[in-house]
């Protein structure tokens, strides 16, 4: 099992925006095995991430959040300052170092500490969170859960896998060449094919209520409107590959009833031709200057046709779109801890600079004693 999580918050800066009102930065330290950062922190990012780990989890983390102070401000007072500070170093180490892992399991905690992703398995993580909801409760509030921009994320990986699955299943069927392998390899795909239905109403779900909270101006800036119009193009075109191989599982079902036929095996050496002829070496010469050669068939496109090449070519760059995304957010931490590294040798400076001035006075004041000794002597 992984080692805890160690954190603290040191220090406080007061940040003084111009504009703004001047309000307290908590630095909040954070050791992994490999690497040390710090992610600065408002009084109302923990008031944001309290709310949200309790509408997920239905019960409040283990330590209550400090309560906020309607009298006094922690830009004037530097005892309510350490009193929340304090506060809120043990509201952070209840939920990292507590028996109960449910809390600093969700995206929610990673997003707030700026944690790196599990990888593959986030996917499935988020998609056994997402089973949980719905058995603890209504589909309100699996479409809560799904409304997590990062969390919708790994659900919509979740449903490309399904559907990839979805596709080798088919494939394989299609090649069976016994009653039992068609049977099984049909009813994985339908699974899959099920399964992946369930995530696109979970993901229509959550991107409704992303988009009614950039509208109502509750977003928080995280999603915008090119990211709305993005993630809706990324899942209607998983939709529309679900469509694609529900029908081709219909019909490779009729073309399995009617095998013995011989409609049915001229059909398919007709697709074995038209195969034959896009992947092949007779392509069809063009007039003109041609750049490269045919280019050949591989373990993926083979099993699949015209159609599947293209969805799967689709499915590749949407991949890659995330995998840029997943890059700019590397990039966005690197610029938060190079800003938290500016603050504290800002802090720093100013610390030696108090210091260099209480030495000029102390040697002031020697002066002036010897001064006087000598006008004793």
């Amino acid at each position: 099992m992984a080692p805890p999580l160690e954190l603290s918050i040191p220090s406080t800066i007061l940040s003084n925006t111009p504009n703004e009102k001047p309000y307290t930065l908590y630095n909040i330290t954070l050791r992994l095995p490999l690497r040390t950062f710090v992610v600065q922190k408002r009084y109302s990012d923990f008031a944001t991430l309290h709310k949200e780990l309790t509408s997920l989890i239905s019960q409040p983390p283990p330590s209550a959040l400090p309560s906020k102070s309607w009298f006094k401000s922690t830009a004037s007072s530097p005892e309510l300052t350490e009193s929340r500070r304090q506060g809120l170093e043990t509201y952070l180490r209840s939920i990292a170092e507590g028996p109960d892992r449910r809390w600093r399991e969700t995206s929610v905690w990673r997003s707030f500490l700026n944690l790196p992703s599990t990888g593959s398995g986030s996917a499935s993580s988020a998609r056994n969170e997402l089973i949980a909801q719905n058995q603890r409760g209504s589909a309100a509030q699996a479409g809560q859960f799904a409304a997590d921009p990062q969390v919708w994320l790994d659900l919509l990986r979740e449903l490309k896998g399904q559907l990839h699955d979805a596709r080798l299943f088919l494939g394989r069927r299609d090649g069976a060449t016994t009653a039992q392998g068609q049977y099984e390899a049909g009813a994985n795909a339908k699974r899959c094919l099920v399964k992946a239905g369930g995530l696109i109403g979970n993901l229509e779900e959550g991107l409704q209520i992303i988009g009614d909270r950039e509208k109502a101006g509750r977003g928080e800036g995280r999603v915008g409107a090119g990211e709305l119009r993005r993630r809706r193009d990324l899942l209607g075109s998983a939709k529309v590959e679900r469509e694609g191989l529900e029908k081709l599982a219909v019909s490779l079902a009729v073309k399995s009833q009617n095998k013995g036929s011989g409609s049915a095996l001229a059909g398919a050496v007709a697709t074995q031709q038209d195969k034959s002829a896009l992947f092949g070496p007779n392509v069809t010469k063009f007039s003109g200057r041609v750049l490269g050669a045919p280019v050949p068939e591989t373990d993926k496109t083979r099993e699949l046709d015209n159609d599947g090449v293209l969805q799967l070519q689709k499915q590749l760059m949407e991949d890659q779109d995330l995998d840029v995304e997943e890059l700019g957010k590397i990039v966005k931490r690197q610029k938060e801890m190079g800003l938290a590294i500016n603050s504290e040798l800002e802090l720093q400076n100013a610390m030696l600079k108090r210091v260099d001035e209480d030495a000029d006075r102390v040697n002031r004041k020697i002066e002036v004693a010897k001064k006087r000794m000598q006008k004793i002597s």
